[in-house]
């Protein structure tokens, strides 16, 4: 019988998981049993990163305990820091993040403990590590120190107020947990599924979730918010956005923020989730015309390619209009997939079997090995 080849594994079947699934059938982004869009709209980020690493929502003692477990875990060490420090100004975020999580492990008492409990402390470190590395990594590659804690802020606030400086509202502070929690999981895209390829040969949570920024790094999967924004920056206002993407397609140019493996012929929920948010914040803001331009764009490429929004084009303009820099997006991304990449972790280790694909050989054969004759 032939093996099937199916590039870049589309389709295939992995794994088994509890974590997440993307039920396309429905429209509906499945987080151990609960619609992810439901979960964003009533409940808090770290409601959610209890119910993805937990596998149970917290009741109020649970959250309380679990919001206090990350506030009182420690301040980065700062001999990370130094080296972040030391890393030369051009470095990109998310090798500064890179490096910052791989450094993490030498100063974490669990890091060899494969158990549950172990696994577990260490997710809680990284849930409180997360939001300052991303964060630090950005002060210090603009020669600036970070902005000191405020444990008096919720953990999404605090997380906004490191990025930017300056107290969130009360809705800035939503609309942010919001974006945090549409990031949270989304079960297995190229990162995930990194972290849990590293993870099924025993190595450690750290190993995992370094390899999967890298995975990150790649412009086929982060970064897309990035050049969204930068892209409708360029653009300048609403009429231009039509003509400057029709020049793009033109030159066969791609345009980022549209279309995804898995949402092929609808849009994202978590994008419309997003659009629903930068409609709040345009108001409040006084930047209906930035507003415009994203629709317009949306519009035009669905016209032109039926391609219809993904998550990353609609959460690009409300970190903008948060005022966060638009090269921290895709270190926060990161950051807010922090636990559903533990929660992935934890899993394989439990259920652990080796990755080992096979290939199919498209090389030559039959090639004979010509003896060669030393003069003596």
């Amino acid at each position: 019988m032939e093996d099937v080849y199916h590039p870049g594994l589309e389709n295939v079947i992995a794994c088994e998981t509890q974590v997440s699934y993307l039920d396309t059938d429905h429209e509906e982004i499945v987080i151990r049993g609960y619609d992810l869009i439901a979960l964003a709209k009533q409940k808090s980020y770290l409601e959610i990163a209890h119910l993805v690493v937990y596998g149970q929502l917290p009741n109020p003692p649970e959250l309380e305990v679990f919001a206090k477990q990350i506030q009182q875990a420690k301040e980065i060490p700062t001999a990370i820091l130094d080296i972040l420090r030391a890393l030369p100004k051009t470095t990109h975020l998310m090798d500064y993040l890179r490096t910052g999580i791989s450094a993490l492990a030498g100063s974490d008492p669990d890091l060899d403990d494969r158990s549950k409990e172990a696994s577990l402390r260490k997710t809680i470190r990284l849930l409180a590590y997360m939001p300052q590395l991303v964060a630090a990594s950005h002060a210090i590659k603009e020669g600036q120190e970070p902005f000191p804690s405020r444990p008096e802020l919720s953990y999404s606030a605090q997380f906004l107020y490191r990025l930017t400086g300056a107290v969130p509202t009360h809705q800035e502070a939503l609309i942010f947990d919001q974006a945090l929690s549409a990031y949270i999981e989304h079960e297995m895209p190229n990162s995930t599924f990194t972290a849990r390829v590293i993870a099924s040969t025993l190595s450690d949570l750290y190993g995992s979730l370094t390899g999967a920024v890298a995975s990150l790094k790649g412009t086929l999967h982060g970064g897309a918010n990035e050049a969204v924004m930068l892209m409708m920056l360029e653009a300048q206002q609403a009429d231009y956005v039509e003509s400057y993407l029709l020049e793009k397609l033109a030159n066969k140019e791609r345009i980022m923020g549209f279309g995804h493996r898995v949402y092929m012929n609808k849009m994202d929920p978590r994008a419309l989730l997003m659009k629903e948010a930068l409609a709040q914040l345009v108001t409040v803001k006084g930047q209906e015309e930035l507003y415009a331009r994203f629709e317009i764009g949306e519009k035009v490429m669905l016209r032109e390619k039926n391609l219809h929004p993904n998550l990353d084009y609609y959460a690009a303009p409300v970190f903008y209009l948060l005022g966060i820099p638009i090269e921290l997006y895709t270190p926060i991304f990161f950051a807010a997939r922090t636990a559903g990449l533990c929660a992935h972790v934890m899993e394989q280790h439990e259920h652990n079997r080796l990755f080992r694909p096979r290939v199919r050989y498209t090389g030559t054969r039959g090639l004979q090995v010509t003896q060669v004759n030393e003069e003596r």
